[in-house]
């Protein structure tokens, strides 16, 4: 079996039943006996052993081998064979100590989004969904490109806002020219009625020779009662 093919099903695999932290490690420059290692954490006895189960029944219903499988009476730790790719499947505290990530780690395989589309399921059903070219939907359609519209300025928005005049504060000099208001008629005709009037005469009080006004003496006069 081609090992793309054997990582792919052992990867699917394992996460079927959930597998933590799977990694995959390409492993031809450092040793002649595998391809590819992986390991994975399972968090109890029955969850390893899942995981090891559904590795074996995965790999054998695609025609693979199964060469053996270690670790499944404790569930702390099982190992399986498979030829071309060793499968670590191992408990937290387990992997933790022994730190196989560092002992092959030295060319890690990505596992991307498509890996689950090199299974012979994914595969054939690519190949039976056809796509008819008579309908506009499935046609290549060419690239369009953002057009860029300019902004031409508009007359009404050259107009600009009359600007408002400042309003003078209290205490400060106004500033513009000083506008003459003329008076009303009536007033106009008031003024010159008094200027047409006589001059008042001024009566001068009669003065002694010391200078001190002359005291007038009123009589009265008392008619005599008919006889």
């Amino acid at each position: 079996m081609d090992i793309k093919k054997l990582q792919t099903l052992v990867v699917d695999a394992l996460e079927d039943v959930k597998g933590q932290e799977i990694m995959l490690f390409d492993t031809t420059g450092l040793t002649s006996l595998f391809d590819r290692i992986a390991v994975v954490s399972g968090t109890s006895n029955r969850q390893t052993k899942a995981l090891a189960a559904s590795v074996r029944d995965k790999v054998k219903a695609a025609g693979g081998d199964v060469v053996g499988m270690e670790g499944e009476d404790t569930g702390e730790w099982v190992l399986v064979d498979l030829g071309d790719m060793i499968v670590h499947i191992m408990q937290p505290a387990i992997r933790q100590y022994y730190r196989l990530e560092e002992i092959w780690g030295e060319k890690p395989v990505k596992l991307g989004a498509a890996k689950r589309k090199s299974t012979p399921e994914a595969l054939e059903a690519a190949e039976s969904k056809v796509k008819s070219k008579h309908l506009a939907a499935n046609q290549d359609q060419p690239e369009v490109k953002p057009v860029r519209e300019r902004k031409t300025a508009t007359k009404t928005a050259a107009v600009k806002a009359p600007a408002k005049k400042p309003v003078a504060k209290a205490g400060s000099k106004a500033v513009g020219k000083t506008v003459k208001v003329a008076p009303p008629k009536a007033e106009v005709a008031a003024v010159k009625a008094l200027k047409a009037l006589p001059p008042k005469r001024t009566v001068k009080a009669a003065v002694t020779a010391e200078g001190e006004p002359v005291k007038k003496v009123i009589k009265r006069v008392t008619k005599k009662a008919a006889e």
